[in-house]
């Protein structure tokens, strides 16, 4: 039997034991949608539900690999079109990723590196793990230049698409979706961003352009790559000493050098969105580091894997949602919010109303001065990130606003950017940062509002 033939027959066999593991949680979600029928209940979020739903994410995890990256990418994304108590059971996969022993890792390596693999003392403990890829720090024994290795974890690319379609086709036998244009076009976007998060050459083309964007900045680091070590299966990039966001080093940075960072980190969606019209979308806090010498800080940024292009129609319809978020212009915003593929064009008066409420509120740190809560100012007048809990609150409201009939589901573009924005919301927040947003956004969406770019 050759190597791809037992990948396919273990393919198989996974995709079998999600079905399996789907239509027990499926069978729980129709039960519990019926039971709650007959309270009067349509919430669908029974025990019964949420415990099958825990149930089917426990057998994501155990299953690994790509199963637990597409549970992840679910649990992010599919909070427009699957059920709340299988949404939330998803995110218990943020957990659930563990590294690869070396011993398992280190013959794909030598296979990928070939020659070069002598040419490196590589540490065998991961700096980090993720569900597709895991990074190791490596030195070059020629003159001792530090780099680290983000390495595939071996046959992932075999079995992605099959992994995927196993747990399409049991979201659709069991109900818990509806077959439709929509979300046929949801599921398309989401395995092409798996397709690029595998995809190394194109990261490494990504992160080389990124480089040269930011190389005379004095806020931001893009590693180098390290060309003699990259593979279709291994990225190679220069080592950057720093810290997490969330380690107590930053922590202690004086106020002033935090505003700075999280005036930088704002500041850096305006730059990818309206300069290179490249969005990195993932927001998690292992993508960057914060780089500290004497009185300067840098953010560096680690990964390119999964970016959004938008065009210029995106761009100026999500400029004029800030702007008239910030103006109170709620029908402007309706509109903007129907341009994005977020609201339909026919949604009721009650649907545009609560989804300009809740885009209000989640765009409140770029509003006017004047016009921001008292409650949350400092005595500069500036925004205290930290003391207005927005992210909590935001929460709460899209909560009980997504419970009406009448939003469209929205456009994986617009998804991702919202995810991309509440992300650097919330790193502004561990930050404990102090400043208003304001003039950053204005500086960079004035040239997109009203009709059309001046660039």
């Amino acid at each position: 039997m050759t190597k791809r033939s037992s990948i396919r027959r273990g393919s198989f066999g996974r995709g079998l034991a999600v079905s399996l593991a789907g239509i027990r949680a499926g069978g729980a979600f129709a039960i519990g949608s019926a039971v709650g029928r007959l309270r009067g209940d349509d919430s669908g979020n029974s025990e019964l539900m949420r415990r099958e739903a825990r149930r089917f994410t426990a057998e994501l995890g155990r299953l690994k690999g790509t199963y637990v990256k597409i549970g992840q990418m679910m649990a992010l994304l599919g909070e427009h079109f699957l059920p709340e108590p299988l949404t939330d059971a998803l995110h218990d996969l943020d957990s659930q990723t563990h590294p690869l022993p070396w011993a398992e890792l280190e013959p794909s390596v030598r296979d990928s590196l070939g020659a070069r693999y002598r040419e490196l003392q590589i540490d065998t403990e991961p700096l980090a793990a993720a569900s597709l890829a895991q990074v190791h720090h490596a030195t070059r024994l020629s003159d001792g230049y530090e780099l680290v290795l983000k390495v595939q974890y071996p046959g992932l690319a075999a079995v992605i698409d099959d992994d995927f379609d196993a747990v399409v086709r049991m979201l659709l036998l069991t109900r818990w979706i509806k077959a439709g244009r929509e979300i046929d076009a949801w599921f398309e976007d989401m395995r092409e961003q798996l397709h690029h998060e595998i995809d190394y050459l194109r990261e490494k083309n990504m992160t080389r352009e990124a480089r040269k964007r930011f190389a005379a900045s004095d806020c931001y680091h893009v590693p180098e790559v390290v060309d003699d070590f990259c593979s279709d299966s291994i990225l190679a990039l220069e080592y950057v000493h720093g810290h997490r966001v969330t380690q107590p080093e930053v922590a202690a940075l004086s106020q002033s050098r935090r505003n700075a960072l999280g005036q930088a980190m704002l500041e850096l969606f305006f730059i990818e969105l309206y300069e290179w019209g490249v969005l990195q979308t993932d927001p998690n806090f292992g993508n960057y580091l914060i780089h500290s010498e004497a009185t300067v800080d840098r953010l560096v940024l680690l990964d390119f894997g999964s970016t959004l292009a938008c065009d210029d129609d995106f761009r100026r319809h999500f400029g004029d949602a800030i702007a008239a978020g910030q103006t109170g212009d709620r029908e402007l915003l309706a509109d903007s919010l129907v341009g994005l593929g977020c609201l339909k064009a026919d949604a009721t008066e009650f649907a545009r109303e609560s989804f300009c409420e809740f885009c209000e509120m989640l765009l409140e740190p770029l509003a006017n001065p004047e016009n921001l809560p008292a409650e949350y100012l400092n005595a500069k007048g500036q925004y205290c990130w930290g003391r207005s809990r927005l992210m909590q609150r935001v929460g709460k409201h899209a909560a009980s606003s997504a419970a009406t009939r009448h939003f469209a589901t929205p456009s994986r573009d617009f998804a991702l950017i919202v995810r991309k924005l509440t992300g650097v919301f919330t790193f502004i927040t561990v930050l404990n940062a102090e400043f208003n947003g304001h003039e950053i956004a204005h500086r960079y969406i004035d040239g997109w509002i009203g009709g059309g770019s001046e660039q």
